[in-house]
């Protein structure tokens, strides 16, 4: 997510699922196993510096999601918390593949290596705490950035299981970002692009979910 999540702070603060899958196997393979399929590349730096990021920061939405859903106790948060679980294990399938340190690893709820990410986890929730609209954009705007990123690594990538694993991390961040956009009209309030085109955002939640799964396995 390159070097967006570095300015999310400031951005935020002056702006302010069902479980929605992401892409899944193919022929009923395992996520593991659909990763483990493709060729094992030679790693860019911007892909290895992604890989890295990407790792934390899909742990910094799923963390937010688990802290929101114990607050408020809607269940698009618990849905969407457990897909980003998903997208950590896929995630964490590539580090594993070549042979690269987990940068997740050993951390607890809401615990990350990254100072950045660690502020931008605590206003997070601090934000989403304070009402559940507020939480529900929340969760529209990482989602929003979610997209905004990944688009921006898959611009560095050629190698074909990365490329497989974000395009379906893609997917499934369009996916999570028509439910909450869904939730915060029916609670009655509003929301606007922050880091995608407004023309983007409404495409995406005027369009159907995206179908298909990746399956999980160990």
């Amino acid at each position: 997510m390159k070097t967006s999540f570095t300015t999310f702070i400031a951005v935020f603060v002056a702006v302010l699922t069902m479980s929605c899958n992401k892409d899944n196997g193919q022929h009923g393979n395992t996520l593991k196993e659909q990763i483990a399929a493709l060729p094992k590349e030679a790693l860019s730096d911007a892909e290895l510096k992604g890989l890295v990021l990407m790792r934390e920061e899909e742990k910094l939405a799923h963390d937010v999601y688990t802290a929101l859903y114990n607050k408020w106790g809607m269940m698009i948060f618990n849905n969407i918390s457990s897909s980003e679980q998903t997208h950590l294990e896929a995630v964490a399938a590539l580090l594993a593949k070549y042979d690269l340190a987990d940068s997740a690893s050993g951390n607890g709820t809401g615990v990350f290596n990254d100072t950045t990410l660690q502020r931008l986890y605590n206003q997070l929730v601090s934000t989403g705490n304070n009402s559940l609209l507020d939480a529900l954009n929340v969760g529209a705007t990482i989602e929003d950035l979610d997209i905004f990123d990944l688009q921006n690594l898959l611009d560095d990538v050629d190698n074909q299981d990365i490329t497989f694993v974000y395009n379906n991390l893609l997917k499934g961040s369009r996916n999570h970002i028509r439910a909450f956009y869904g939730q915060i009209i029916n609670n009655g309030g509003t929301y606007s692009a922050q880091f995608i085109t407004q023309q983007q955002l409404e495409e995406i939640v005027n369009s159907p979910k995206e179908t298909g799964a990746w399956r999980k396995g160990k």
